[in-house]
């Protein structure tokens, strides 16, 4: 009797089987495509278990072959699945295109970790860089201070005991309220340097933006400029240490008016922004009408030791950039169209925290 020959459909499922043994032999999850379909061949059982069960939308864009000129082509992609990293490699064979998925979540996870640490070591070394000039500034400003605080304490008693112009004794409460903000500064910053957590807790940005105004009243209204404030309605509280977020607020607001000493005061013009961001942040933006930055002066900005001003030092902005990094900020500038520059900073929320 004559032997009978294999049906088409027989042939064509010892070819898969032939070819689903052939991916078990692999350690890697593998499958075979139909080159001119699409079709799956044949799968070995890592495959299956790591990709089965996609929806058919996730499946297609996580295994959507590279162009098809391209006989061998790799990308690394995310399971939606699962969430672990793929390497995916294509390559074509006569017959099919058979597609290799590598695990390589936990080199993914190495590297976001090497990169962490290299972001923390280049803070933490411009910590240490402006932790020492901030360490000698305090040691330094601390005995003229206190100096200062016992001679307007003195005159206030002698002015109240002459009887002397309220216009007077307001200028000495005035001086004296600075200089107890200046001494709450450097405590602060003192606290700072030894790397003590500051006391960060809910605060109102609206009250800070109010006391900062309230310091600069004065020589603002000496150069007959006037602190325009525009503040959202409805900011909320951010996460923050009043004393050191004020401090930056009053450095940026310094600058923006020193910044238009020159010009016309029918030019000067200073305001003061706050909104919330897309991502969910308070940021507060300080605008003023300045002869603004040259692209060479814009990049080393923040840079300690770099400053525009004759008898500057170069570290208040420094200072003020790892504090807001500290808070878990950005502190940035930019151009203000119109001429001028815009310096600003972004801030936590309080809500989940304080």
């Amino acid at each position: 009797m004559p032997a009978t020959r294999p049906t088409d459909a027989a042939t064509a499922r010892t070819g898969s089987d032939a070819l689903t043994g052939l991916l078990e032999a692999l350690p890697s999850a593998t499958a075979a495509y139909a080159t001119a379909t699409g079709a799956l061949l044949a799968a070995n059982a890592r495959f299956q278990a790591e990709f089965d069960g996609l929806p058919y939308a996730d499946r297609a864009a996580l295994l959507a072959a590279l162009p098809a000129a391209d006989p061998v082509a790799s990308s690394e992609v995310r399971s939606p699945r699962n969430g672990r990293w793929y390497s995916l490699h294509w390559g074509r064979t006569a017959d099919a295109d058979v597609l290799t998925a590598t695990d390589i979540s936990e080199r993914i996870e190495a590297l976001d970790s090497r990169t962490h640490q290299q972001e923390k070591l280049l803070f933490t070394s411009r910590m240490m860089s402006v932790g020492e000039m901030a360490a000698t500034l305090a040691h330094e400003l601390n005995q003229p201070l206190a100096a200062i605080m016992n001679y307007l304490n003195g005159s206030l008693r002698l002015v109240d005991q002459a009887g002397g112009p309220a216009q007077v004794a307001r200028a000495l409460g005035a001086a004296r309220t600075q200089a107890e903000h200046a001494a709450a500064v450097i405590s602060r910053v003192r606290e700072f340097v030894r790397a003590r957590e500051p006391r960060r807790d809910a605060q109102d940005i609206a009250a800070i933006v109010a006391t900062v105004v309230e310091l600069l009243r004065l020589e603002a209204e000496r150069l007959q400029l006037r602190i325009e404030v525009a503040l959202a309605a409805g900011l909320p509280a951010v996460y923050a240490d009043k004393v050191m977020v004020e401090q930056v607020l009053l450095n940026l607001v310094k600058n923006a008016i020193e910044a238009m000493r020159e010009i016309p005061a029918t030019k000067r013009a200073l305001r003061i922004e706050g909104r919330r961001t897309l991502d969910g942040e308070v940021e507060l933006r300080v605008l003023d009408r300045g002869a603004g930055l040259s692209p060479e002066q814009q990049g080393q900005v923040f840079s300690p030791f770099f400053t525009t001003k004759s008898d500057g030092l170069g570290i208040g902005l420094a200072i003020c950039r790892s504090i807001i990094e500290y808070h878990e900020g950005r502190l940035f500038f930019e151009p203000r169209d119109g001429g001028g520059s815009v310096f600003g900073f972004t801030l936590p929320l309080a809500q989940g925290r304080a």
